[in-house]
């Protein structure tokens, strides 16, 4: 895991939700330590910091299990952007994002930013894909607010790697500031908000 120095805050808070086994913390874990474990689960919630140029990132890892729903919602709080993540060849995966995770986001930001995610897509043939694309993209689309330059819709593979890096380059690139430079010596996340308003680099996705 990247070192995390000098910062008692983070820029940005990004959370993940999606039901049991779709492969969220496997997902989450090939990120931060480059490599696929074969059995993770996570009770509760796991937490995880990383840093992106000069800001802290915080990774909230959450159950899938309804029991640990109420726990989820917690943890959503504050955040500023959130993966919904679902598995490619299981229907009730993809349908359980708008029945029970998307209501959670109401704790979150605003203007949060949310990805969908369709994992294991080193194991989708021709044969077995359960949700049609098109149908997740409306998702992504549906669910963000905002003006996006793209819809916010992937595909994954935590053994291949595919699209794990790209997922979280295109969630702070939308979220943080462009500019890694200090504005007279303060680091962006020590302004206020007032002060953040008044130069224009609110770290807020």
């Amino acid at each position: 895991m990247a070192s995390v120095t000098g910062k008692r805050k983070a820029d940005l808070k990004v959370v993940i939700l999606g039901a049991a086994n779709v492969g969220k913390t496997t997902y989450i874990h090939r990120y931060i330590e480059g490599k696929f474990q074969q059995k993770i689960s996570t009770i509760g919630a796991s937490f995880s910091l990383k840093q992106w140029g000069p800001y802290n990132i915080a990774l909230w890892d959450t159950a899938g299990e309804e029991r640990f729903t109420g726990l989820s919602s917690f943890y959503c709080r504050s955040a500023g952007a959130a993966i919904l993540a679902y598995d490619l060849i299981d229907e009730d995966s993809f349908h359980s994002l708008r029945a029970r995770f998307l209501p959670l986001l109401q704790a979150a930001e605003p203007n949060c930013l949310v990805v969908v995610i369709g994992m294991k897509q080193d194991l989708l043939t021709v044969d077995n894909r359960a949700v049609e694309q098109k149908e997740a993209l409306m998702l992504a689309k549906e669910v963000n607010k905002r003006t996006l330059d793209k819809i916010p819709y992937y595909e994954a593979s935590s053994v291949s790697g595919h699209n794990v890096e790209n997922v979280f380059e295109y969630i702070f690139q939308t979220c943080l500031p462009q500019e890694a430079k200090n504005l007279d010596g303060l680091h962006v996340s020590d302004l206020t908000l007032e002060e953040k308003a008044q130069t224009g680099k609110s770290c807020s996705c």
